[in-house]
């Protein structure tokens, strides 16, 4: 029974040996093409920019990415293209509120979510009743 716990410490010197290294950049560049289908357990909220659709765990963190990705000084396309959002011309500045009041608080988020789902009415399972 004691033995059990001993190949434990041994572990961290296979990570030592710098593999995990190698595994960075290919997933960084998969995550461009793959991101959107890649969803993660504990993953619930979805950025619905244009044809963004990648999935954050919390709000904060989907208004984060959409404010930097799709916001951000260089990228900013001068208007809204969220899913469903009419697209008037905005300052940055402006969209920035804009983004956080009405595209990422946890209800409109999870009201973007199921307005989605009807494309994607295969993934959730059926009531069966």
């Amino acid at each position: 029974l004691f033995l059990q716990s001993t190949p434990a410490t041994s572990i961290p010197t296979v990570q030592v040996q710098g593999q995990q290294m190698n595994l960075q950049p290919p997933s960084y560049t998969a995550a461009n093409q793959h991101a959107e289908q890649m969803k993660k357990p504990g993953q619930n909220f979805m950025c619905l920019w244009q044809s963004c659709k990648k999935w954050f765990q919390t709000p904060s963190q989907v208004f984060y990415h959409a404010a930097t990705e799709h916001g951000g000084k260089d990228v900013y396309p001068g208007q809204c293209l969220w899913e469903g959002c009419e697209p008037f011309q905005r300052q940055r500045f402006s969209f920035i509120t804009h983004l956080q009041d009405k595209h990422c608080s946890r209800d409109a988020l999870l009201a973007g979510l199921k307005q989605d789902e009807h494309g994607q009415a295969g993934n959730q399972k059926p009531s069966n009743k």
